[in-house]
């Protein structure tokens, strides 16, 4: 059935092939800074994106809003994103964190790009359950925003994450956000 349904995958690349690439409206990028996103309400993010993206077969589609100067989110692994037995692989957990730490950012109103990220793992991150992932403004310091992150199993500390996201000079904002 494998090999079946590899043949039919190639054969619908051929037709795909020949498209244009994809290519993402840079107004719109700039544009996602100036929406207010009101307390609660989900914060969105392009569909394509590799890890939360709709579009994406390998989305883990979380359900990121916005809590205070941060977000909550919820999201439920499953065994496309399997590494060891039974539990999330790693990278599929980092890159997840990479997108919610982001989604940060969308509640402060400032584009940033990753500069540095520290993943922990604390224990086996589960798959088919959903889990619980929080990530907040810790400080900033100039155009230095410190993002942290937990993931949690219900009251278990599954996984943290420590970043910094670096405003290019020409984004920075006067954001009256600061660290709860």
């Amino acid at each position: 059935m494998l090999d079946r349904l590899a043949s039919a995958l190639v054969a619908f690349s051929t037709e795909i092939s020949p498209g244009a690439p994809r290519s993402r409206d840079n107004v719109g990028f700039h544009d996602h800074w100036d929406a207010e996103i009101a307390e609660g309400a989900p914060v969105h993010n392009w569909d394509d994106r590799p890890f939360s993206g709709e579009c994406s077969p390998w989305s883990v589609e979380p359900d990121v809003r916005r809590e205070g100067v941060g977000v909550r989110g919820t999201v439920t692994f499953h065994s496309a994103h399997e590494g060891a037995p039974g539990r999330c692989h790693g990278g599929i957990v980092a890159g997840l964190f990479d997108d919610v730490l982001g989604s940060v950012l969308s509640v402060l109103g400032e584009g940033a790009f990753t500069g540095e990220l520290t993943i922990r793992y604390d224990a086996p991150v589960p798959l088919h359950r959903e889990l619980v992932m929080r990530c907040w403004l810790e400080r900033r310091d100039g155009r230095k925003l410190y993002i942290n992150g937990e993931l949690t199993d219900g009251d278990q500390l599954v996984s943290s994450a420590r970043s910094v996201f670096i405003q290019p000079r020409q984004a920075m904002s006067q954001s009256t956000f600061e660290p709860q």
